[in-house]
């Protein structure tokens, strides 16, 4: 309940902060933290401490410079604490995560008065693994071990320079001068190197490691626990939901959850809940690792009853390859099909449906994948508890090393098992189809099989797994909308219709401080060609030499084409999105124009989005044409195909919202604080020119327009 005393809370918090920060209060913001607090303050506990009412979801698209964090901080954090639950903020991206726990926070608490314990959580994935570190040292061949590579491609050799850097790591973390987070390793570590000395779920020994009391991660996570604020991502909250929630981060009945960049959730979602696995490579795998289990089992043979499990292995791994076999002439007889010279060589199974015939190949590899890992499991579970076991023979190094080996096979049968699972039962009547497809990949010369299975909407799996769970949620972003209204963030992301949403407005003044031009030279990008002729001769028209502009593209080609075609005074000043790290090319950006030379980035949809260029860093956005998606994404093409079986259009219904939406965040580029002014142009005649044009064009800020 959203009492008189919560009230004063927020609104003593908020005058604090403006007056500390010499700040007036922007109508956005003020609007947005009453919204979020009426929405949060409505929710009600049982004598249990959960939740038993429903309407506790808030979606707030807040433009930019409404200032989004302070608002949901100030907004969530009073209420949480009363309520006797915690607020996990969620991002979608590092740069986001590092401001919040930086320099947004720090503020809040610094100026509101308000008084809460922060913590940073992220993955097992970002922390060193101790144990790893210590055994590749110890024994530089494990670097390479065949026992736990699945792919080829997978087994990069640990050169010299890669020692070293271990060999210092172990120095750091014995001086405690390094606290084992990858993010604050000062020199930066490569992929590869990484991977070798981190871990998973699967592979971790838990409280039982040797190395527990040391470990990074298990130090990090204690600390959750006494905090009022936990800063994660994405990927972080969809991997607990995953484990059935409460694994890594507070379980969601205690969380109120605040997802900052929402508009990508539902995409993380998708992507978590995928699955994938290569045909003939795992059939390789499985064969080639018999003689690596041997050696396994005689390691730990002795321990518990891992003699009883292990020695069905052999013949369960057989099993699950000989199964695999089957249907390799059936997906080579459909990949004849598929023309080579196709940008992404692929096969979608149309409506999701598998021949009968497959289909039924599938449910004998699903079960022989569901033996496999049942037997990895168990083995798991008996060298796990022998590590506790003061009378085991075995010795407990030997134990933690083969830990994580059995550990990576084991989450390897469970992800072919749910991938043949997915290929083995056809879709409930009148469910949203799954899509299926394969792609065609080209491993150490040879082709192999990227065989995948996807939700179209991750609507579902968020509404029972996170909204109906969790005690209260916030969503945010600068687009969650399109062209006008939630429909679609709420066909995609599956919030409750009970759920309260909101436009709040930015404090930008885009009518004076920004121009929208759609000028006559201006091609229909429908024609490729000529529209590349047309952006080659529009550019030095339209752009100041001794400009900071952003030109964005839809196409790879399309731009490198622009670009070659430019005169050579133009090629010195552009910057080409691929030419170095995107950080980088941001940076000699602005060393340029602080120098007071001009300057022209070159980007793609990266560029589109999250890209802060202040003042005269950016004073135009050239936007080649409307953000179109490429319509051979499996996933999106079955979604469509759905669409179009329920009698709907799939072109109104996805592609111009999100276009709409992509083309909301390019503008987004142009006015980053209040006293930004500058220009888009916009190359694409099809917006004046096309029915679904006027639709676009009035769902992007009401910047003057010039539409010649």
């Amino acid at each position: 309940m959203l009492t008189p005393e919560l009230k004063k809370t927020i609104q003593t918090a908020y005058t604090e902060f403006l007056n500390n920060k010499e700040l007036k209060a922007r109508y956005g913001q003020k609007l947005m933290i009453a919204e979020i607090a009426k929405t949060l303050g409505n929710i009600h506990l049982d004598d249990e401490n959960v939740r038993d009412n429903e309407g506790h979801i808030c979606v707030v698209e807040a433009g930019t410079g409404t200032g989004k964090t302070v608002a949901y901080l100030l907004a969530t954090l009073p209420i949480a604490k009363a309520l006797g639950k915690k607020v996990i903020v969620s991002t979608a991206t590092v740069a986001l995560q590092e401001q919040i726990v930086n320099k947004d926070i720090p503020e809040v608490l610094r100026h509101s008065g308000l008084n809460f314990k922060v913590s940073l959580a992220k993955g097992r994935g970002r922390y060193l693994c101790l144990s790893k570190l210590d055994a590749l040292l110890n024994n530089v061949d494990m670097a390479s071990n065949p026992t736990q590579a699945l792919y080829e491609d997978e087994l990069p050799q640990m050169g010299e320079q890669s020692v070293q850097i271990y060999q210092s790591m172990m120095d750091a973390m014995a001086a405690n001068k390094w606290n084992g987070d990858r993010d604050e390793w000062k020199d930066g570590v490569q992929d590869e190197d990484w991977q070798r000395v981190t871990t998973d779920h699967r592979q971790c020994t838990g409280r039982r490691c040797a190395n527990v009391s040391a470990c990074s991660f298990m130090k990090a996570r204690d600390n959750l626990g006494s905090v009022d604020c936990i800063v994660t991502n994405h990927d972080l909250v969809l991997a607990d939901l995953a484990l059935g929630g409460g694994a890594i981060l507070p379980a969601p009945e205690d969380a109120i959850y605040v997802f900052d960049e929402g508009h990508h959730l539902p995409d993380k979602a998708l992507n978590h809940f995928a699955q994938h696995s290569r045909l003939i490579s795992t059939s390789k795998w499985l064969e080639q690792s018999q003689k690596p289990v041997a050696n396994l089992l005689a390691q730990v043979s002795g321990a518990g009853n891992v003699d009883r499990f292990g020695e069905q292995l052999p013949a369960a791994m057989l099993d699950a390859k000989q199964e695999l076999d089957k249907v390799i002439p059936m997906f080579q007889s459909l990949a004849d099909t598929i023309d080579p010279n196709d940008h992404t060589p692929r096969h979608r199974f149309e409506g999701g449906l598998i021949h009968p015939e497959m289909q039924m190949a599938c449910v004998d590899i699903k079960r022989s994948f569901d033996r496999l890992a049942e037997l990895l499991g168990k083995m798991a579970n008996e060298i796990n508890e022998a590590m506790e076991d003061a009378h085991c023979p075995v010795p407990k190094v030997d134990l933690e090393n083969a830990f994580p080996t059995v550990g990576i096979w084991q989450s390897r049968a469970e992800a072919n098992k749910d991938l043949w699972a997915s290929y083995a039962s056809p879709d409930p009547q009148g469910s949203v189809p799954k899509a299926r497809w394969f792609t065609l990949v080209e491993q150490g010369g040879n082709l192999d099989f990227e065989v995948c299975s996807s939700p179209i909407l991750a609507s579902r799996t968020l509404e029972y797994g996170l909204w109906n769970q969790c005690c209260g949620a916030v969503v945010t972003s600068a687009t969650l909308t399109a062209l006008g209204h939630f429909g679609r963030f709420q066909m995609r992301a599956g919030t409750p219709q009970d759920s309260q949403y909101h436009v709040v407005p930015s404090p930008f003044d885009f009518t004076k401080a920004g121009v929208l031009r759609v000028p006559s030279q201006a091609s229909d990008a429908s024609n490729a060609s000529a529209h590349t002729l047309s952006i080659v001769d529009s550019l030095p028209e339209i752009l100041d030499i001794n400009e900071g502009s952003l030109v964005l593209f839809s196409s790879r080609r399309q731009m490198l084409d622009v670009y070659d075609a430019l005169p050579g005074d133009w090629q010195d000043i552009i910057l080409v999105q691929g030419d170095r790290s995107k950080q980088a090319l941001i940076d000699e950006h602005k060393q340029r124009i602080d120098s007071g030379e001009g300057s022209v980035i070159f980007g793609l949809a990266s560029f589109a989005e999250g890209v802060d260029l202040p003042g005269d860093y950016c004073r135009h956005v050239v936007i080649a044409k409307i953000p179109f998606s490429v319509p051979d994404d499996p996933v999106e093409a079955s979604l469509a195909e759905w669409i179009e079986t329920r009698g709907g259009n799939p072109f109104m219904e996805i592609s111009v919202p999100d276009a709409a939406i992509k083309l909301v965040q390019a503008c987004g580029r142009l006015l980053r604080t209040e006293s930004d002014t500058g220009t888009i142009t916009l190359l694409d005649r099809r917006v004046v020119t096309r029915r679904y044009g006027t639709a676009i064009l009035n769902s992007l800020p009401p910047f003057s327009r010039d539409l010649s």
